[in-house]
């Protein structure tokens, strides 16, 4: 008896977390990051492109988090990234040689993680 009640009680509490997290994703609002971060215009590179990377990053759940993932890689001087969401991906185009170790570290400390990266 005292088991049934517990479970319900279990339930209940995780259906009321669960209902917040869609109401809040119904309403625009960021769900799994608690701040909004800015929206990223596209950084214009100068000079012709030399190369183009393709990272394949960890961690990324939502808009907010393509942003930011935007946004720390633009910091990079000469490049320049599109996030792909749906494939957790971010596309460098550069205008000098980055090295993978630069891009890798743009993000440390971000929550985001590089698992891979190829040359494209």
């Amino acid at each position: 008896m005292i088991a049934t009640i517990l479970c319900g009680i279990v339930i209940a509490i995780l259906l009321v977390i669960a209902g917040k997290h869609v109401y809040h994703l119904f309403h625009g609002e960021p769900v799994c990051c608690k701040e909004t971060a800015p929206t990223v215009p596209e950084k214009k590179l100068e000079g012709d492109i030399v190369a183009t990377k393709i990272l394949h990053i960890d961690g990324m759940t939502c808009g907010n988090c393509k942003n930011r993932v935007e946004l720390l890689l633009d910091d990079i001087d000469g490049a320049a990234a599109k996030v792909n969401l749906h494939y957790n991906t971010a596309a460098v185009r550069m205008t000098r040689d980055v090295s993978d170790e630069e891009l890798r570290n743009a993000l440390d400390g971000s929550g985001y993680t590089v698992t891979s990266i190829e040359k494209k």
